[in-house]
């Protein structure tokens, strides 16, 4: 009698402590069919942690589908006014304007690619971000790009100085440091009378900075924060797509930075590029 008694004891409790993940299932049925978009039933203390963690990962799941929406939306609008203008430019083609619509027509284009290479950026940053353990060594990339921007910019003789710690990590992406800091590198470049200085340093909270300082014309104040905007651009005479600053600043908020400008101690602008760091 003592056996069957504690036998049907135990019974009763794995039934009523099991009863709180019968009802886990059932919630989780409802938000697979879309009735519901968390689990909102109340459970005991030992298993709330395990719901708050579903929640969590449904909410960051949903986050990450409206970015993706965003994301498609924002370069389908891009890739569609482009398109009209291209078709415009192909419709009024012929062998006594083609040499003025030509050139329009691979302008176009090519703001479709960079329009497109910045989205793939964003949304490579944003899986990127969620991965443990990336790094790249700051100082290599800075001296790659420095290589690249004297020989784009031979005619103009600059001087790129560069000064970087050989143990300064950058937390995510070459491809996406090499993006940040190949356009504001190459910003300074086109403005730039002779020198241009990079300086990266490690800072508190497990941040880094690079600050890039030209000898150009620099901005006015209140253009500074036009410049970051995209498609903004301040001086239609020199080449480009008025989106290379604002593809910095959207990369480095995907990864928890930003970008700032700001008037330089050579007499030009100063880019102050701020981003995680990894450890060492």
């Amino acid at each position: 009698m003592l056996a069957a008694a504690l036998i049907a004891a135990a019974l009763i409790q794995v039934q009523i402590g099991l009863s709180p993940l019968s009802r886990l299932r059932g919630e989780l049925t409802e938000v697979r069919a879309g009735r519901k978009k968390r689990f909102d039933v109340a459970m005991p203390t030992e298993i709330r942690p395990l719901v708050e963690d579903l929640n969590a990962l449904l909410a960051h799941a949903e986050e990450v589908v409206g970015r993706g929406r965003l994301q498609a939306g924002n370069l389908a609008h891009a890739l569609k006014t482009n398109l009209a203008v291209l078709a415009n430019e192909a419709g009024a083609l012929d062998e006594r304007n083609a040499h003025r619509v030509g050139p329009a027509m691979v302008r176009q284009v090519e703001l479709m690619r960079r329009h497109v290479d910045h989205h793939m950026a964003r949304a490579r940053a944003a899986a990127a971000r969620s991965v443990p353990g990336i790094s790249t060594r700051v100082p290599e990339c800075v001296a790659a790009l420095a290589r690249v921007m004297r020989k784009l910019h031979a005619q103009a003789g600059l001087d790129i100085a560069v000064e970087a710690p050989a143990d300064l990590l950058f937390a995510g992406e070459r491809e996406d440091l090499d993006e940040m800091l190949g356009n504001l590198l190459d910003n300074a470049c086109k403005w730039a009378r002779g020198r241009v200085a990079v300086t990266c340093r490690a800072e508190g909270g497990g941040m880094l900075s690079v600050t890039l300082d030209d000898d150009g014309p620099g901005l006015p104040g209140d253009c500074r924060e036009a410049a970051l905007e995209p498609g903004v651009r301040l001086d239609e005479s020199t080449p480009g797509s008025g989106l290379g600053l604002a593809v910095v600043r959207d990369l480095a908020r995907l990864y928890g930075g930003d970008v700032s400008l700001d008037a330089s101690p050579l007499g030009g602008l100063r880019a102050v590029l701020r981003l995680p760091a990894a450890a060492g």
